[in-house]
């Protein structure tokens, strides 16, 4: 599986998204993809409790510990590479997280609209 360029929605280098937990479809940090990746899971968006309940709710529990796989479970302020189809949906349904842009793969884009994404920037 060959990644994609590095490259995030604002047309520049992509940034790490999170080390601490390890995230990215890759687990290398960031959010890069291939076409591999059917889930797209390009977004970095910041937790919060809302959007972790929410993820729950339609059957993605990020939140709950999973030891077999390595997986602690995130918390509130955790960052974490989402679906962008899952992020599209919170956002419609006004419980979306805010996103770090920088670290955002452009291939997001195929999914969810520039000026959403930047409906939920960090910094605007």
């Amino acid at each position: 599986m060959k990644p994609d360029p590095s490259v995030n929605v604002l047309g520049t280098a992509l940034t790490t998204c999170s080390t601490q937990p390890v995230t990215g479809f890759f687990r290398d940090g960031q959010c890069n993809t291939c076409a591999a990746d059917q889930g797209s899971h390009t977004v970095c968006a910041v937790m919060t409790a809302e959007f972790l309940a929410f993820s729950k709710y339609v059957g993605n529990d990020l939140s709950t510990p999973r030891p077999e796989f390595g997986f602690d479970g995130l918390q509130p302020g955790n960052k974490w590479c989402l679906c962008a189809g899952r992020f599209l949906q919170a956002h419609e349904e006004g419980c979306a997280p805010r996103v770090d842009l920088t670290a955002t793969h452009r291939r997001a884009l195929e999914i969810v609209p520039l000026d959403v994404l930047r409906q939920h920037a960090l910094t605007r």
